[in-house]
This record gives structure tokens, sequence and C-alpha cells, in this order.
């Protein structure tokens, strides 16, 4: 089955409006969905070869991102600017990356080493976290123009909560990458919106 389908696009998508959902979470309210975040951070150590779908360990895996994806394109309205602020951020981002083949490297072997910490402690065990944190702060932070995070600065200022945001829009850039290789572009999603619209609610159906 060809991957660039507007089901993958769109569950690729799902993945990136997941992972700036629970980036917002994080910042503004220390908590977050941990299915949902199992699901995203999960996605890092999974390929695409079984399916987009199973990248998030199953569509139920997607619920949040799908969700938020649908507030995001139904109306004439923005539902959440800052969402949509951060997801265009990292697919603008994933570009400056895919120029960057060294740092493409250095983030596959930062992540191939946490391999073993998940073995070893666990998916979210703080080690991980903080180890996927530096992978991205010592890499696409890097980029210009930077992912700047509002939100509560008592949260904002914990180290456990800075990891994990981190970890976040690194999950983030990984479906961008996801969304790429599946056929996803800028003009496509301005004008296969309705089919995208349309896929969304199919995906929720199933939910």
């Amino acid at each position: 089955m060809p991957s660039n389908t507007i089901t993958n696009q769109t569950l690729a998508l799902a993945g990136v409006a997941q992972a700036v959902a629970l980036v917002q979470q994080l910042a503004t309210t220390g908590t977050i969905d941990s299915n949902a975040f199992e699901a995203s951070i999960g996605s890092l150590f999974i390929s695409d070869e079984q399916g987009v779908a199973q990248v998030y360990g199953g569509l139920s895996g997607l619920k949040l991102g799908i969700a938020q994806l649908n507030d995001q394109m139904t109306g004439f309205k923005i539902s959440n600017p800052e969402q949509a602020r951060y997801a265009a951020s990292l697919v603008f981002l994933e570009n400056q990356l895919a120029k960057q083949p060294n740092m493409l490297k250095t983030i596959f072997s930062g992540i191939d080493r946490a391999q073993a910490q998940v073995d070893h402690f666990g998916l979210l065990h703080e080690n991980v976290l903080a180890n996927l944190g530096d992978i991205y702060h010592t890499t696409i932070s890097t980029l210009q123009p930077r992912v700047m995070v509002n939100g509560e600065q008592e949260y904002l200022s914990r180290p456990d909560i800075v990891n994990k945001i981190r970890a976040c829009l690194l999950a983030g850039i990984r479906s961008a990458i996801l969304w790429k290789h599946c056929g996803g572009t800028r003009w496509k999603f301005l004008f296969f919106r309705k089919k995208i619209q349309a896929e969304i609610q199919q995906l929720l159906k199933q939910l």
C-alpha cells in the first residue's frame, strides 16, 4: 500500500497537532494527557514500515491529535492560534532540518542511544526524557526561528517540564518528517483542505 495517501498525511498532521497540544498543556498547566504523551514519545522509536497509525501505537494513540486537528480546521477562525503557530514552526523547522544532513545524523544517533535507555528504564523515565530534551536542545533549537513556548513561569522554570516540552517538540518534528515522507506539502495542505477535513471525520468515527 502506498504511503502517500490522504489518510496517512492526515494521521501525520494529527501527530504534529498532538505534539503541540501536549507542549501547550505542559507549559500552561504542568499536566499532560498521559496516553497521548506516551504515544507521541513512542513515535520517536517506531518506524512507519508497519503503517503510519502504528507509529503512534494505533489510531487510539492519536485521539488527542485528531480531535485537535479537527478543531483547528473547522470554521473560519483558527481555534487555537498558539498551537497553530507551534505547528507551523515545526513544519518550517523540518524543512530547515532536511538541509542539514549532519544534524539529522546526530539526531538519529541520539535517538538510537535513547532506545537503550528505554530498554533499561522504560519509555517515560526521566532519564529518557532528559536525553530526548537534550537532543532537541542541541540540534533543532539551534535552527531559526526557534519555537518560543508561552506558558506559566512556574512550569517553564522546572527542568522536568522543560525536558518533556522539548521531547514533545522533537516528536512533533518526527511527525512533520513523516508528513513529508507521506507526500504532504504546504500547497496540498491549502488546496486539499476539504479532503483532509473529510478524512478527519472518518478517523473520528473509528475512535
